[in-house]
């Protein structure tokens, strides 16, 4: 096992990574922007190393800094967390070079998966079923055009290097067809330093399905069952769950075998999510995979037992799994929402400002990942995740009775700061949500739902 890592990250996932390390034996350095110099993770880091000014791509999107960071303090490893360099195999390969191991797989696996057009073309090979549309990356808008009109209405252009719910376009009809293509090459050459799109019928009534995949780096894979993510807005998850509600048995098994055959056939070793979207009639297409640890892991952790960031680390140093997947049991739902400092009454605009109050839920069973404290000042140059809120229960009513107890006993105040808890608390409130049946589309049906003012006084 290694003696010291690197925290290549900020916010409530370098916490996360500290704590792992530390209750492995691990010294911990992190790195750190200017705005972040007063962060917990700075304080209870055994070592931190200023990097840059508060701009990330000075900073924590910076691989000469953090490789010059882990040399300083003699780490072994770095680890990512999720977002900033977390998949970029460039980043992954320069810290090989320089003989730090990532936390994660190898480059070359990572960048056949960051190219979503790649990743389509080899679980298509593995036999895992892909939404209709172009497997390659389509270079004009008169390709664009022949895909949509071979597949279908409604489609949606997506960005080769995309993620993080950018890079996307649904498109409805052929005559915004060529300026959506255009439109979303130039915001994906913007984004990701790469134009590509390719085009897939668009399933707007879908749900979110996805599967935490273990596997090592000697033949060995486990999957760890299913999360429902299907609660978002614009493309990105506010409430997320394990295991998948509403489905059958049967359609769980087969998403999350293919998940692990489509993993393991392309060499992945660490912790992945194999994502998929799935259709009123169960049927699932797949839609990426993600090269690292996912936000909502502690669903997954909370339902299995089993401590992903530890995994994560061990599986770096190369291991061997500790399970096989009969020995893999599930137990109960979890339930975990996001408190990002937004205003969903304007779109979900980030709020920053001062924490003048701060007082997280407790109780049995349930979780709190923050790096938030009285005092903290939620700065404007990062992700607007304040806290993550998960809970544990037998089934899923109790779960969801459990979340809401929770974010009541929340307490988040300072001038101009808002959150996405009142939000939630109509998510779980939503007659369809309760039941399981809610699907991608929900959180636009209920902002258009509401009319503004009530939900201004909510």
């Amino acid at each position: 096992m290694f003696s010291k890592v690197l925290i290549a990250n900020r916010g409530e996932i370098a916490l996360r990574v500290l704590r792992a390390c530390r209750e492995l034996g691990i010294r911990t350095a992190v790195v750190y922007s200017t705005a972040d110099a007063d962060s917990a993770a700075v304080r209870l880091a055994d070592e931190s190393v200023l990097i840059g000014p508060a701009a990330s791509r000075r900073s924590y999107l910076n691989p000469a800094a953090i490789v010059e960071a882990a040399r300083l303090v003699g780490a072994q490893a770095v680890h990512p967390g999720y977002g900033f360099l977390s998949e970029d195999a460039d980043f992954a390969e320069i810290c090989a070079d320089n003989g730090l191991v990532f936390v994660g797989p190898s480059p070359q696996v990572m960048a056949a998966l960051a190219d979503k057009s790649s990743a389509r073309a080899l679980m298509s090979r593995a036999g895992l079923p892909l939404p209709p549309g172009s497997v390659a990356p389509v270079p004009t808008a008169a390709d664009a055009a022949r895909v949509a009109a071979e597949v279908g209405y409604p489609v949606i252009v997506k960005a080769a290097a995309g993620g993080g719910g950018r890079g996307m376009t649904v498109v409805s009809t052929p005559t915004e067809l060529p300026r959506a293509y255009a439109r979303t090459r130039a915001a994906a050459q913007i984004a990701f330093g790469d134009d590509r799109v390719y085009v897939e019928r668009y399933l707007g009534s879908a749900r979110h399905v996805e599967v935490q995949v273990l596997c090592d780096a000697h033949g060995n894979g486990v999957h760890l069952g299913t999360r429902d993510c299907s609660v978002q807005r614009r493309h990105q998850k506010l409430v997320e769950e394990a295991p998948a509600p509403a489905l059958s048995a049967a359609t769980l098994d087969a998403i999350a075998s293919g998940a692990l055959r489509g993993a393991l056939d392309v060499g992945f070793t660490g912790a992945g999510t194999v994502e998929f979207l799935v259709d009123s009639a169960e049927q699932f297409h797949f839609l990426e995979i993600n090269c690292r640890i996912q936000v909502e892991h502690p669903v997954t952790e909370m339902i299995t037992g089993i401590d992903l960031v530890h995994e994560q680390l061990r599986l770096a140093a190369g291991r061997t799994l500790r399970w096989r997947q009969e020995e893999i049991v599930t137990n109960g739902v979890a339930v975990e929402c996001r408190v990002n400092v937004e205003d969903p009454d304007r779109g979900f605009a980030p709020t920053p400002g001062r924490l003048e109050r701060f007082v997280p839920p407790g109780g049995p069973f349930t979780r709190v990942d923050t790096h938030g404290y009285p005092g903290y000042v939620v700065g404007p140059h990062y992700d607007s995740l304040l806290a993550k809120v998960a809970v544990w229960a037998p089934d899923r009513e109790l779960a969801l009775n459990r979340l809401e107890r929770a974010l009541d006993e929340f307490e988040v105040a300072g001038p101009g700061v808002h959150t996405t808890i009142p939000f939630v608390r109509r998510v779980l409130d939503d007659a369809g949500f309760r039941k399981g049946r809610h699907c991608t589309g929900l959180v636009e049906t209920l902002l258009a739902d509401l009319p503004k003012q009530s939900r201004r006084n909510a």
